[in-house]
């Protein structure tokens, strides 16, 4: 037990625990709490444009070859759309079987559409986006833009140009990599002073939503709460852990690898609080930085499997609670707006209710004003939408790493079954950039 609460994983739960208990007891001072949670998120997500940028630059002059970047990045693209798309289908299949809205006989002109006002703002934003605006999205105005900005996507189009062009120049280029590879060891370190905080957020964001919320918050709308974490559950065990087995691993074993960072997002209800150490812990098990630099950001934008069965399912639920009738032609619709409106669900406020809006406006026969229905579940629902989208990029980085051959299996395994394994070597790397062999030292 005293090695257990020793760990940060000890540390988290005994946090989580002690937030119930002081946001059940005290809801005032729970509430109180708040920005210890905000503030943990704040931290992470200060540094993750620099890292995200270092790890692809690495990646990219380390892989010394394009067409591998390039192989890489078509591959990712296309297994994030076909998957996608199965999380979409479970969603709408779910919904329809269960019927967790039917009954309710809710008059949508009985019900006040005042709380959605900001939320509808940004999804007019979202619902206008076609495919050149989304591509102009892409480009920041400014290089320095998209680091201030957050925008991971933005983030990745400067890093992916600036490591090409650093692996074009060739040996002029050296000091410029072996400066990056300096960088994000620094940056690392410093994530690593920041994750130790992470028992204070857990419990400032738990210690919070119990308390304003109340534990018995769940009950309300319950059938579609336990209907979405089963569809979750079920698509994260069979559907990826399907798709991991046939790479040869288990997804019990990866899920017991990633522990910590689990309980993290479980109670941060926020992927990005993890997003560094996820990527450390998967380039720990044997996957090249290369291929981790490119799929596990990218993923972040267009690999939101947990999300995308959420979009399907609560519009299907709006529409029952509401008595709508839908066509096969508005499920076909809901189904191909979905896979485009949910590639623009990072970075946005409010993201599942704004991308949820954005996706009802197209669909004139659904009540837009029916998202109300959802509004005061959408914490607990988002608890397992950032666990099921977390999950699905690791299994994705995995799976693309395979096809790659850039895994080295036999590490894999060995890491995913607890056994001791010897570290990576990171300090001071060998840096091969066009024939020519750098080491950060010998550069001062």
């Amino acid at each position: 037990m005293s090695k257990l609460f020793k760990s940060l994983f000890g540390q988290v739960v005994l946090a989580l625990i002690g937030g119930i208990i002081i946001g059940l007891f005290w809801p005032d001072f729970g509430q109180n709490l708040k920005p210890l949670g905000d503030g943990f998120i704040k931290l992470i997500k200060m540094i993750i444009p620099v890292i995200v940028f270092c790890v692809v630059v690495q990646g990219i002059c380390g892989a010394s070859d394009l067409k591998k970047v390039g192989s890489v990045g078509v591959k990712a693209i296309i297994y994030f759309e076909v998957v996608t798309t199965i999380a979409l289908l479970l969603g709408l299949v779910l919904a329809l079987v269960v019927q967790p809205g039917a009954g309710m006989n809710i008059d949508p002109s009985n019900l006040d559409a005042s709380s959605l006002s900001g939320y509808m703002a940004n999804a007019g934003k979202v619902k206008e986006t076609g495919f050149a605006e989304f591509i102009m999205k892409l480009i920041p105005a400014t290089a320095v833009s998209a680091f201030t900005s957050g925008d991971v996507l933005q983030v990745l189009l400067i890093s992916v140009t600036f490591g090409c062009a650093l692996l074009l120049i060739g040996e002029k280029g050296a000091p410029v990599v072996a400066l990056v590879a300096s960088l994000s060891d620094a940056f690392f370190k410093c994530m690593s002073f920041f994750i130790r905080l992470a028992p204070l957020g857990v419990l400032g964001a738990i210690a919070f939503t119990v308390g304003k919320y109340g534990i018995g918050s769940l009950k309300q709308l319950a059938l579609l709460v336990l209907l979405f974490y089963g569809a979750v559950i079920f698509f994260v065990l069979v559907v990826l852990g399907g798709i991991l087995r046939a790479s040869g691993l288990s997804i019990f074993k990866l899920i017991r690898y990633l522990r910590e960072e689990l309980v993290v997002v479980l109670a941060t209800t926020s992927s990005d609080s993890v997003l560094p150490q996820i990527m450390k812990k998967l380039e720990h098990m044997g996957i090249k930085k290369s291929t981790v630099g490119l799929v596990i950001p990218t993923g972040y934008s267009f690999n939101l499997d947990a999300f995308s069965i959420y979009l399907t399912m609560a519009a299907l639920f709006i529409a029952q609670a509401t008595n709508t009738h839908l066509s096969m032609g508005d499920l076909a619709a809901i189904l191909a707006i979905a896979l485009v409106t949910s590639k623009g669900a990072h970075g946005v406020p409010g993201s599942a209710i704004v991308i949820l809006a954005a996706t009802l406006t197209t669909i004139p026969a659904i009540p837009v004003v029916g998202l109300v229905l959802v509004l005061s579940i959408d914490w607990f629902i988002g608890i397992a939408r950032a666990l099921g989208n977390l999950l699905g990029n690791c299994v994705a980085t995995v799976v693309i790493a395979s096809w790659e051959k850039d895994i080295d299996k036999v590490r894999a395994r060995a890491v995913l079954n607890g056994e001791s394994v010897a570290p990576l070597v990171e300090e001071n790397p060998v840096i091969e950039l066009m024939g020519v062999t750098v080491k950060p030292a010998q550069l001062g």
